[in-house]
């Protein structure tokens, strides 16, 4: 049976150009009526300057989606501040009546050697990265609640979960979200509403990937058609799972976990103690996958009398 988002309304931030638009158009075909938001800036992951589009690229979406016999509205508020959080989640309540899904994919990129990254970089990623989540969610959680539904997909990145160099801040901002949709999820579970994060890889500039050089044959591999799906399954009705990490790219779908070992326990700890068990410290496993194992608070607390 084909998963359909009949009835329901999404906002999804970003949502003028690549993944967002992806988003946006698989949403729409499928039945969702979509505000569209895109602040229509310009694109430059090193210091964000460059000519922004003549037309913002949010009236564009909702015109293909319109043509295509779609509903959608289009949205040009920042999500960097509460007014604009704002702005878009009243934009979904005036012409639709109603939210259910919000997709937080809006957020710009900053790269450059740490000794160069400045305060305006951290700045500008920090507002539009977890400030842009914090809010549009924010403005919707009232909404979700009162519905007693809602689906929530924020959007992380490799950058954050295991580093890239050149990209502190934009790394910092990007684990950031996990841990924003981890509290949240536990947050929204009374209320039936699910949040879940989506770390994508996807060509969304021109350019190779890591060592390999630039072709059609890598755009095609690590296509926004390869991610999309994910996002819109995770934000379906039918899909319950909750303060869950995705790491999705190339038509792979992997869940991410936060892991603790078995380590070492020694009471009193010294320095030298410390010193000298560092290697079963380090060890690579066995792991205990968290939140759910708990390991670490329960090794912590282990022979705990009150």
């Amino acid at each position: 049976m084909e998963l359909r988002w009949d009835d329901r309304v999404a906002v999804v931030t970003g949502a003028g150009r690549n993944l967002g638009r992806a988003y946006a158009l698989l949403l729409a075909a499928r039945g969702a009526r979509v505000v569209v938001n895109d602040l229509g800036v310009a694109i430059n992951d090193t210091d964000g300057a460059g000519p922004a589009p003549e037309t913002n690229p949010a009236g564009t979406v909702v015109d293909e989606i319109v043509a295509n016999g779609g509903a959608a509205v289009a949205s040009t508020d920042s999500v960097a501040t509460p007014a604009g959080g704002a702005a878009i989640v009243q934009t979904a309540l005036d012409a639709f009546g109603r939210l259910d899904v919000v997709i937080n994919n809006a957020g710009v990129v900053r790269q450059a050697p740490f000794a160069d990254y400045g305060p305006t970089f951290v700045e500008d990623e920090l507002t539009s990265q977890i400030g842009g989540h914090f809010n549009v969610t924010r403005a919707a959680w009232p909404h979700l609640v009162s519905a007693g539904y809602g689906r929530v997909l924020n959007l992380s990145s490799g950058a954050g979960l295991w580093g890239v160099p050149g990209m502190t801040g934009y790394a910092a901002a990007k684990l950031g979200v996990v841990g924003f949709t981890r509290a949240l999820a536990l947050e929204g579970a009374e209320h039936h509403i699910a949040v879940n994060v989506v770390a994508p890889c996807a060509k969304t500039r021109p350019g190779g990937f890591g060592p390999i050089p630039a072709s059609a044959a890598l755009h095609d591999w690590l296509s926004l058609d390869q991610v999309a799906p994910v996002a819109a399954w995770l934000v379906h009705e039918d899909c319950t799972v909750s303060g869950e990490c995705f790491s999705v790219g190339g038509g792979y779908i992997g869940r991410v976990s936060v892991a603790v070992n078995d380590g070492w326990r020694g009471r009193p700890l010294t320095p030298e103690s410390v010193r000298d068990h560092w290697a079963t410290v380090m060890a690579d496993g066995p792991w205990t996958p968290l939140p759910a194992g708990r390991g670490d608070l329960d090794r912590m607390l282990d022979g705990f009398q009150p």
